[in-house]
């Protein structure tokens, strides 16, 4: 998990994910947009999985125990993120809890932590979560 750790340390880095067998990937996308692509494109390789990630809402936190991740690093955690994998049996560790992601604009809830409140169920969220990447890529 050090080794995981010293990623996050580049700022082009906003995650990374090593698969039980020794994979490695790195996030560099903002938001959840590269863990819900690697949940969907590649859903084996989070199961028993190793991660560390700067930032982990709801919805990331609810992406990560669907995939079956075992342990997780995050510098910055909600306190919602971390129920849900602590609840979803994942062993995780944080360097800051806070009480809700924010926004990127710095003006209230990021919106898919918002867009998660009302579900613990990991297979909903990563339909919402997909409906909401949709949805962004069409306003761009």
């Amino acid at each position: 998990m050090d080794r995981l750790k010293q990623y996050l340390d580049d700022p082009q880095c906003r995650g990374v994910v090593r698969s039980a067998g020794g994979g490695l990937k790195v996030f560099r996308r903002r938001g959840v947009a590269d863990l819900y692509e690697l949940s969907a494109s590649e859903p084996g390789f989070l199961r028993g999985a190793a991660a560390a990630d700067k930032v982990v809402g709801r919805g990331a936190a609810l992406l990560f125990v669907r995939g079956g991740v075992a342990e997780l690093y995050a510098r910055v955690a909600s306190t919602g993120a971390l129920a849900v994998l602590r609840r979803g049996g994942v062993m995780v560790e944080f360097g800051e809890e806070v009480p809700h992601i924010v926004n990127r604009a710095g003006t209230g809830i990021c919106p898919v932590e918002q867009l998660t409140a009302g579900t613990d169920d990991p297979d909903e969220a990563f339909r919402l979560i997909g409906q909401f990447l949709e949805n962004q890529k069409q306003k761009q």
